[in-house]
């Protein structure tokens, strides 16, 4: 039961586009610029090198999953012109990924956050992570 109500936490947190973590902590500065850690708890978003790797699968994932299921909904199902939905189609396909990036991210920490948790540090180690200073999340 646990695991499961700290699952649909990280869900709703990273849908939120906050610290999957603790809920408070932005994830992104602008559309496309992340911040590097969480001000409140110090969790470090990228953990390595090619760390999002793993959320182009989520992006991926969903936008075929929508193509799949709608392109043959719209077309044997509501009759609509095939070449219509086609062009919808691949509009949706470059235009949908852009949107969904931040989420697919988002939900890639909540992911490895589910599976893999990185633990809490002790206060002084954290104030030495993340500085004493006041920071951009905390302006807004």
């Amino acid at each position: 039961m646990e695991a499961a109500l700290r699952m649909w936490t990280y869900l709703f947190r990273s849908l939120r586009l906050r610290c999957p973590r603790c809920g408070r902590g932005r994830i992104f500065r602008t559309f496309f610029k992340m911040f590097d850690h969480c001000v409140y708890c110090g969790l470090k978003y990228a953990r390595e090198e090619g760390y999002f790797l793993g959320s182009i699968y989520f992006n991926y994932g969903l936008t075929a999953f929508v193509v799949t299921i709608g392109y043959p909904l719209l077309v044997f199902g509501f009759a609509f012109p095939s070449e219509i939905v086609f062009w919808l189609a691949l509009g949706f396909c470059i235009l949908f990924p852009i949107w969904f990036f931040r989420y697919a991210r988002s939900l890639w920490i909540a992911f490895d956050q589910l599976f893999d948790p990185e633990e809490l540090c002790n206060p002084q180690k954290r104030k030495q992570q993340i500085g004493t200073g006041t920071s951009d999340q905390e302006q807004r």
